[in-house]
């Protein structure tokens, strides 16, 4: 518990962090308003999902929860205050378990708020916008809007692995626009077969398929796309904490 309280400490008293959280929740509302503005207005009712229409905000906050979970680890590093948290904890596991426990606990709650912010706020402008929009009792509604969370929470917790192995910020952070964001944009100039593999079984591409209300096309179900989301993020979580385990700091 000393662990954890000493984490929540360290946490807290980032300034990284309470600006990362602000910009979070700013971009993940304010995209979902102007997505669902504009997608609104281009109603077609034989592809509409309203529900993952206002969750496209994800696509952008999941940067910023990224981000967090960089600077969660390696801000240690710049600073230097790794080498006398590693003489208090010598247990390296435990030490990188307490700031996943924390961290992933503070992201888990920072991103349902968005997700049901985004959600409501979303689905008002539809609304105004005259196109139909979805309510939480509607089937698949609630769970693609708590897996919103969840996937932001999955890509917080890849950053705070990425930051393990790489200690370094601008390192970890260029991985994991790569991952999130550039490595699927390259894929979209691949021949279909791969391109469509690509959109099926890339983790975040995969993850991401838990906003949809209406199952896509050739897409897995969406339990088991973040599945794989998930045992990716354990991977590099194993590799941070090999990389923690056997290096000097």
């Amino acid at each position: 518990m000393n662990l954890l309280r000493s984490e929540w400490t360290k946490l807290r008293s980032l300034r990284s962090t309470w600006l990362t959280m602000v910009v979070t929740a700013v971009l993940g509302v304010g995209v979902a308003a102007l997505s669902s503005s504009a997608q609104a207005r281009a109603y077609d009712p034989a592809e509409w999902d309203p529900a993952a229409t206002s969750l496209t905000s994800i696509i952008v906050a999941q940067l910023a929860t990224g981000v967090l979970g960089v600077l969660v680890v390696t801000a240690e590093y710049s600073t230097g205050t790794i080498q006398p948290s590693v003489v208090a904890v010598p247990a390296r596991g435990r030490l990188l378990a307490a700031k996943a426990v924390v961290f992933g606990g503070i992201a888990f709650l920072l991103s349902q708020l968005i997700g049901f912010t985004s959600f409501f706020v979303g689905q008002a402008v539809i609304d105004a916008a005259g196109a139909p929009y979805a309510t939480l009792d509607q089937p698949g509604v609630l769970r693609a809007v708590i897996g919103s969370g969840l996937y932001l929470t999955a890509v917080g917790l890849l950053g705070l692995g990425l930051g393990a192995v790489l200690r370094s910020t601008a390192g970890a952070i260029g991985v994991l626009v790569s991952a999130t964001l550039l490595i699927r944009l390259i894929a979209q100039t691949f021949p279909d077969s791969w391109r469509d593999w690509m959109d099926r079984y890339w983790p975040t591409s995969a993850g991401e398929k838990i906003v949809n209300v209406l199952p896509a096309a050739g897409a897995l179900p969406p339990w088991t796309g973040f599945a794989i989301l998930c045992g990716f993020v354990a991977v590099i979580g194993a590799a941070g904490y090999g990389v923690l385990r056997t290096r000097d700091v």
